[in-house]
């Protein structure tokens, strides 16, 4: 490890730890010496991680969390100043959306999707933001996606609507808190094997095809990507960006409408 990408003691803040790329953002940043602080809603995928996160000889510290609740925001913030004293790196990771076609969706699903993506990830920006700000420097990772910046369809809505928010977001923070020395970001993956995902394909098999088409690459995300951009935003190697966002697509964004990509036969 070089000197540009420890995190000996940092002390990093993941929402939706427990399973996908939330557990594999912990994992790689207690690899780089971060301790944590790990929040979700899966209690038993939160211990597990946490062993993971002590197997490195880090500190971790789970917390039961619903990030749509501000005041379940406020509580974790409060405990993490308790048991850490500071706040270095935070990734917001966690947040469902809903799906529904625009001409039927509830506009309860639409206000939920909204509040889990948008409205509680702001307030986990904010309680960061005040205590990065106070100390001179952080670095906050806003997890997105592709529907951040272009239209998925497939009843995407309100989600798609709920992630260009989040886009936006980052931009503004980015502007409002680099004086500060606080940095915003944006990863944005295309289909990314997590849970909620696999039970869309277990339930239609054909979406996975249909992914792969718009994959360059020749296959869907894996969490584990995630893991060098979590350890290069959250490191010293990334202090001059800020504002970004950052495809994780397999070439997927780059590739026309119309294009093709190329097939390599099996070795």
């Amino acid at each position: 490890m070089t000197a540009l990408f420890d995190l000996t003691g940092r002390v990093a803040l993941v929402s939706g730890a427990a399973s996908g790329m939330g557990r594999a953002m912990s994992l790689a940043l207690a690899e780089h010496g971060a301790d944590l602080m790990l929040a979700d809603l899966n209690d038993a995928g939160l211990q597990d991680v946490a062993a993971a996160v002590r197997s490195f000889g880090r500190r971790a510290e789970p917390v039961l969390c619903d990030i749509a609740q501000p005041d379940a925001i406020r509580a974790m913030f409060a405990k993490l100043d308790r048991d850490f004293g500071r706040i270095d790196f935070l990734a917001n990771v966690a947040g469902e959306g809903i799906l529904g076609r625009p001409e039927e969706i509830p506009l309860a699903d639409v206000e939920q999707t909204w509040r889990n993506l948008v409205f509680g990830r702001f307030c986990m920006c904010q309680e960061a933001g005040r205590r990065m700000i106070k100390a001179g420097r952080g670095s906050i990772v806003n997890i997105g996606s592709l529907a951040s910046i272009t239209a998925l369809g497939r009843n995407h809505i309100a989600y798609s609507m709920a992630m260009g928010a989040v886009a936006q977001m980052t931009r503004e923070l980015s502007t409002e808190w680099a004086a500060h020395g606080v940095r915003v970001n944006a990863i944005l993956p295309a289909q990314v094997l997590n849970p909620s995902l696999e039970k869309r394909i277990a339930a239609d098999p054909a979406l996975k095809d249909q992914f792969l088409k718009g994959i360059p690459a020749g296959r869907m995300g894996q969490p584990n990507d995630i893991q060098g951009l979590a350890v290069l935003l959250a490191s010293d190697a990334s202090s001059w960006i800020t504002g970004a966002l950052i495809p994780m697509d397999g070439g997927n964004l780059a590739m026309n409408g119309g294009g093709t990509r190329r097939y390599v036969e099996p070795q």
